[in-house]
């Protein structure tokens, strides 16, 4: 292994050194704890220490650094104390996620790294957001985000590279090349020969490096760094290393052919260097033996802290608080009596046009927003407004777009995504559901990201183009959703959305925008988000529904003029109201749940439940649904109509008042 010291004085590379050297110290002493029963679980990254120290040291210490299972040397790199380390690693109370997540899925402000999530590949996407906030804010940093072999076969990777590329992101995407994906070799992960081929197709620079040579790594990310700082880009890096233990410490290695493990024992980076230094006079016995000990003195003083401490205890209140940032929304009033009649789709505009007025760190990102307006012309006009940098055409990639937003949350900034259609969220679902949803419970990083989909049927726009998929969000704690029927409340909801630091998924009735108008404040208002509004007062019936159904309700209250109905619009699906909900109960004694979605695993079979169990006693008749068939959304306009519960709406309210 060829070590090129160029400048470095003598101190400096003894640094790089104890730098290289604590990881694997570490390591070796959790394989013994493993082996205890003390954690429960080791991804080993042992042979691949020189990329993780040698990466974190060529950064300045406030750029992010996004890591994954095999990077300690981050971690130690950039001083985590290491009886909070140890801490995260045995689930306790004084990890960064208070015993919530384990090993190295945690992130921490402080030091500058966004840890990881499972799924590997939409962290890429959140290193993008993290670049593009210091491009906006023109600070020359660049953000480092790894990724291994196997996990570049997933789309996020693909999303991430193009978008970082086509918006000159300065991100540096260090791919760790180890040889294996878990247990399946490269030669079954893809065909190329390097990764280092990609990058001229993404119409980025690619660079090869001997990722076990501690000095070639940290030369490379440091002219990489301080270039990309003065001209903002993406590059990307591909370090050649081996992996010397299995994928985690209970897979094993016997898919591994032996002669591989003989080949890279040879090329140990800490054993590699030691000798060098060692051969070169720079590191004597002595010295060598001093910094072992101090570092062993430091790994046992921070396991004896961690052991220390207790596990968590399980405190209910806690565990629900620590789901969403904590928020008191304060409802602000328009400021003047100023009204306009304005039509739901302008409404959602104007709530945009003055959140961007308000929030000067607010980024809008979705496909074809900027010039074109957007598919629904929402946006119009608003480039000239706020310029490209704050209104973003994006390419064709969800997922990659969201974890943008979660980085650009990091940073301290707002974003909107547009969904072009509710239907195309499922591109990009593990992003909402696993990394937005979950941040802050994790690791208390707030996700400011308010997710626009326009939503609905009865356009005869067919299967993609007309789902109804709140209940798919509505599952999933640290969400919130919201659903407007108004162009008041659409105003109003959008604007507390986007105020409030929690992701919010905010559903718009495509059928809603040109076909009904209303005179709502010109001036910058709220709507408590969580709070239900009644409709119609009635004694005979309570309608509880939301979006198409308030307007589907209404309609047929018209229609019955000897019944007297009760309608509860939710407006929020998560949180919803249920004190609006047990009153509008109390007032009839007969509920029915009108929702668009399908009926079966839809919002209304929780709300039904909820009044089942704890409104029981004001009871008068079953609670009952009305919901769309179980079936994809049909083309052809009778099919869709037969579909949809509006003509089931008359007669399950009739019958329901023959009870």
């Amino acid at each position: 292994m060829n070590y090129n010291i160029q400048d470095y004085t003598e101190d400096e590379l003894i640094s790089l050194y104890r730098a290289i050297l604590k990881p694997r110290m570490i390591e070796e002493r959790m394989l013994v704890l493993l082996r205890q029963g003390k954690v429960s679980k080791w991804f080993s990254g042992i042979g691949q220490e020189a990329i993780s120290v040698g990466s974190a040291l060529a950064l300045e210490k406030d750029e992010y650094i996004l890591p994954l299972h095999r990077n300690l040397g981050v971690f130690t790199s950039r001083e985590v104390p290491l009886d909070r380390l140890f801490a995260q690693f045995q689930g306790k109370t004084t990890g960064f996620t208070k015993g919530r997540d384990r090993s190295f899925h945690f992130g921490t402000n402080e030091h500058h790294i966004v840890g990881m999530i499972s799924h590997l590949g939409p962290q890429l996407a959140v290193a993008d957001g993290i670049a593009l906030a210091d491009l906006l804010e023109k600070k020359e940093k660049v953000t480092l985000v790894f990724s291994g072999d196997g996990g570049a076969s997933e789309g996020d990777f693909h999303e991430a590279l193009n978008v970082a590329a086509v918006w000159g992101l300065p991100v540096i995407f260090m791919i760790e090349n180890n040889g294996y994906g878990l247990s399946t070799p490269n030669n079954e992960q893809f065909k190329f020969r390097h990764f280092i081929d990609k990058g001229p197709a993404y119409g980025i620079d690619a660079l090869q490096i001997d990722g076990n040579n501690v000095l070639e790594v940290y030369d490379t990310v440091r002219q990489a760094a301080s270039s990309i700082r003065k001209n903002p880009r993406p590059m990307l890096i591909e370090a050649i290393t081996f992996r010397m233990r299995g994928h985690e410490e209970a897979s094993g290695t016997k898919y591994v052919p032996q002669e591989l493990f003989e080949k890279w024992a040879k090329k140990d980076p800490v054993e590699n260097f030691e000798k060098f230094l060692l051969e070169e006079l720079i590191l004597t016995q002595k010295v060598m033996d001093g910094i072992r000990g101090e570092i062993a003195a430091e790994i046992e003083a921070g396991l004896q802290a961690a052991y220390a401490t207790p596990m968590p205890e399980a405190n209910r209140q806690e565990e629900l608080a620590d789901v969403y940032k904590s928020f008191d929304q304060e409802v602000i009033k328009p400021s003047s009596e100023g009204k306009t009649e304005r039509r739901f789709v302008d409404a959602v505009s104007d709530a945009i046009r003055q959140s961007m007025e308000r929030y000067p760190e607010l980024v809008l990102m979705g496909q074809d927003v900027a010039e074109y307006g957007g598919v629904f012309k929402v946006t119009e006009g608003f480039v000239d407004k706020f310029g490209k940098e704050r209104i973003r055409n994006t390419p064709l990639c969800e997922s990659a777009i969201l974890g943008v937003g979660l980085g650009m949350s990091v940073r301290g900034k707002k974003s909107i995504v547009e969904m072009q259609f509710a239907d195309f969220v499922s591109a990009g679902f593990s992003q909402i559901v696993n990394n937005l949803a979950k941040s802050h419970y994790r690791w208390g990083q707030a996700a400011d990201v308010v997710v626009r989909m326009p939503t609905g049927a009865g356009a005869a726009a067919g299967p993609f183009h007309s789902q109804s998929n709140e209940a798919w969000f509505f599952h999933t704690p640290g969400l919130k959703v919201v659903y407007p029927s108004t162009p008041y409340d659409a105003k109003g909801l959008l604007n507390a959305a986007i105020e409030d630091p929690n992701p919010v998924m905010y559903f718009e009735h495509k059928l809603l925008y040109r076909s009904i108008s209303q005179e709502i404040p010109d001036d910058y208002y709220t709507v408590e988000i969580g709070k239900a509004r009644t409709v119609a007062e009635g004694t005979d019936l309570t309608i509880i529904t939301y979006g198409m159904g308030v307007h589907w309700a209404s309609q047929l209250q018209q229609e019955l003029t000897d019944a007297s109905l009760e309608i509860l619009d939710l407006r929020s699906l998560l949180p919803w109201d249920k004190e609006a909900v047990r009153d509008a109960v109390a007032k009839t004694g007969r509920v029915l749940i009108l929702h668009e979605d399908t009926l079966t695993g839809g919002i209304g079979g929780e709300i039904a439940a909820w009044v089942g169990e704890n409104c029981f006693e004001l009871l008068d008749a079953p609670v009952a649904r009305v919901a769309s068939l179980d079936t994809a959304v049909p083309f052809a306009q009778p099919l869709e109509q037969e579909f949809l519960p509006k003509q089931r709406l008359r007669q399950k309210v009739e019958a329901m008042l023959a009870y």
